[in-house]
């Protein structure tokens, strides 16, 4: 539907097109245009699109990056916002002792953690590499190497299109669990700032993942200097295409497309018996991973799954290639979660947010902040 706003009628910090393709603004470069896309800059003018908001049809979409989120070929009829607020804030210290770091939503989370390492704030160098805005990163807890966004989270600031009104919740209010929160398939808020508490070290957090403490020489459990926690983060992540440019063949894609699924004590054991990684998360849950059940159910790297879609050839995750389309990316999720499901008895949970229409089977999940 088209606005009824014309250009003239809007200020310089927010601008309105339509009909215009979602495709190159995803890491997937997949799917149809946006009826309504709303850019705005400055946080101020926020209520502007509010009152926009309020005469297209639907619940508005926040997409950021696009670097977890599946475009429907159909489009997207929602109202679209691109968050172009970026800029952050080191203030004082919080009872603890820890630096209070106050984001806006559209900064790029590369930009924030290479920052709080340069002002010696540990709590954010296991995140080197992750795609995206600082906004969408409580959408799904976002978190690498032993490190989640929960852990430092304070509070964010959001409007809440229920209330019809500026919020802020607490980081206990965001439910944050394992690749989830009240956000994950709600369009109930948009996230406009966060506020992180971080402490002030040369060193970084103990090293708990083999391959990082591999790359740095180091036991598991070690410390090291900020800077170099995140550039062996960062080689890790390279050998897995899971950096942005890092590759040439697998650059299309959403990183991991699928949670690792929770297991209860009897699929522990007999997964733990087969050599399965079998991990513990902060939320309580335990839970196997996701690349090792692709890999047992038959998916080698580089397999085709369907018409240019396949099995990345660095890590066991999907990709598209030239030709792919989103019906046919989301035809190779099903395909995978069926043969995982039918050779492992373990069942997987798609972990990037569906934007737009369907007409597939199922319902689509509505993304947040991608």
């Amino acid at each position: 539907m088209r606005s009824p706003y014309r250009e003239k009628d809007i200020n310089r910090h927010i601008r309105i097109s339509h009909g215009v393709p979602l495709a190159p603004m995803t890491t997937l470069g997949l799917g149809g245009p946006a009826s309504v896309l709303v850019e705005l800059q400055d946080p101020a003018d926020f209520l502007e699109f509010v009152e926009l908001a309020r005469t297209c049809p639907g619940s508005p979409v926040c997409l950021g990056s696009g670097s977890n989120v599946l475009v429907s070929d159909l489009g997207c009829d929602s109202p679209v916002l691109r968050l172009g607020n970026r800029g952050l804030r080191i203030g004082a210290t919080d009872a603890e002792g820890r630096a209070l770091v106050e984001v806006q939503a559209g900064h790029l989370l590369t930009d924030l953690v290479e920052t709080v390492i340069a002002e010696g704030l540990s709590g954010m160098e296991m995140l080197a590499g992750i795609p995206g805005t600082v906004g969408a990163t409580p959408m799904q807890n976002v978190g690498a190497y032993g490190q989640e966004v929960s852990d430092t989270l304070v509070e964010v600031r959001a409007w809440d299109w229920v209330l019809g009104r500026h919020v802020t919740l607490s980081a206990r209010e965001c439910g944050l669990g394992h690749r989830s929160s009240v956000f994950k398939r709600s369009r109930r808020w948009t996230l406009l700032s966060l506020v992180f508490a971080l402490r002030r070290s040369e060193l970084s957090a103990p090293v708990t993942y083999g391959a990082v403490a591999g790359v740095l020489d180091v036991p598991v459990g070690g410390r090291v200097p900020l800077a170099d926690a995140a550039e062996a983060v960062l080689t890790v992540r390279r050998r897995k295409g899971m950096v942005m440019g890092c590759t040439e063949t697998d650059c299309r894609s959403v990183g991991s497309v699928f949670l690792s699924p929770e297991v209860g004590p009897a699929d522990a054991r007999r997964l733990g018996a087969r050599n399965a990684p079998i991990n513990s998360f902060p939320d309580g849950s335990t839970r196997v991973s996701a690349s090792w059940l692709i890999q047992q159910a038959g998916f080698g790297l580089n397999t085709p799954i369907v018409d240019s879609v396949r099995i990345s050839s660095l890590h066991p995750t999907l990709v598209a290639d030239e030709g792919a389309s989103a019906t046919t990316f989301r035809e190779a999720i099903d395909i995978v979660r069926q043969q995982v499901l039918r050779r492992t008895g373990v069942g997987l949970t798609v972990e990037i947010d569906l934007l737009g229409t369907w007409h597939t089977a199922g319902r689509a999940g509505a993304p947040g902040q991608a």
